[in-house]
């Protein structure tokens, strides 16, 4: 006889998890879910099981925004071992090809980091989790299938050599979307001509949340024992902090009518264009909103009110 199910409430918020290795991003997912007995929520962005740190859980309301994050840069500290390559480009994977490391000083090492500066055209990654026909490709890698993988283009904001060894290079990564930092590492192992993998990777940063505070699993685990729901509650983030960055309105209350029911409506103090954060005269969040062509707030993404501005 099956377990009854839990009971699901409505809880809106975001929480920045510290993801522990070990464990895809969809598992600790569903574990933060389950603390919360959350009745919906989503992630911003896979992390390998190899790699921790900044995971983003938007519960309720706040996961109409998880594409926000998904665009955005991200930051992250990489570990990378030269002279052996594997077949995942990270330590999990079967070494494929050893080769001896070529002696490299620190002018050396620089000169090959500003090849991946910038702009650059980087071919994903078999192991990562973009879709073929629907399937991940990480699914299709673990049967011996290869599929084409066209080239993209991505940015590399910042990259600094925090440390290094004859082996292996300790690097901060500053990235656009759609960077694949284990295929970032076996680039540069193909241009010295001696192979690398990533042995560790740890998101610090991602959009507006730079270098935060983040919780662990354990920690929630301890605050509901603790605590309760409401213990849970406290570490959350209003649901627009993934949107932080961008210019807030206030709306009186006959105009915010107006927007909740799908009408663009006129406001004091309006940018000139671009996005809006949307809040009603009692601070409750309305949604996301966008500047029109006629200068006047045009509704984007608008959530039931759930709480007051900070």
């Amino acid at each position: 006889m099956s377990k009854p199910r839990r009971p699901r409430r409505p809880v809106d918020g975001v929480l920045l998890l510290d993801k522990p290795q070990g464990i895809t991003s969809n598992q600790a997912l569903m574990r933060v879910r389950h603390l919360y007995q959350a009745d919906k929520a989503g992630h911003t962005g896979s992390l390998d099981p190899l790699a921790t740190g900044l995971l983003p859980v938007c519960l309720g309301e706040a996961s109409k925004f998880t594409q926000y994050l998904l665009d955005a840069d991200k930051v992250y500290v990489t570990r990378i071992r030269l002279g052996v390559a594997t077949a995942t480009g990270d330590a999990e994977g079967e070494v494929i090809r050893e080769a001896q490391v070529p002696v490299l000083d620190d002018a050396a090492i620089e000169q090959v980091l500003q090849r991946f500066r910038g702009e650059i055209d980087q071919v994903p990654s078999m192991f990562s989790a973009l879709k073929k026909d629907g399937r991940p490709l990480y699914e299709l890698a673990r049967q011996g299938i290869e599929v084409e993988r066209p080239a993209r283009r991505v940015t590399v904001h910042r990259l600094t050599l925090l440390a290094s060894t004859p082996d292996e290079w300790t690097l901060e990564a500053h990235v656009s979307k759609g960077t694949y930092i284990r295929s970032l590492a076996e680039d540069m192992g193909a241009l010295l001509g001696c192979g690398a993998h990533v042995v560790m990777l740890r998101r610090l940063s991602l959009g507006p949340f730079v270098q935060p505070a983040m919780v662990t699993l354990e920690q929630l685990e301890q605050a509901l024992e603790a605590g309760g729901h409401a213990a849970l509650d406290a570490l959350l983030l209003p649901p627009w902090a993934g949107l932080a960055d961008r210019p807030r309105v206030e709306l009186s209350e006959n105009a915010a009518y107006y927007l909740r029911r799908g009408q663009p409506v006129r406001a004091p103090g309006l940018p000139r264009e671009g996005e809006l954060l949307v809040f009603g005269e009692d601070g409750q969040f309305l949604g996301l909103g966008a500047v029109d062509d006629e200068g006047r707030v045009a509704p984007r993404r608008l959530i039931r009110s759930v709480g007051e501005a900070s």
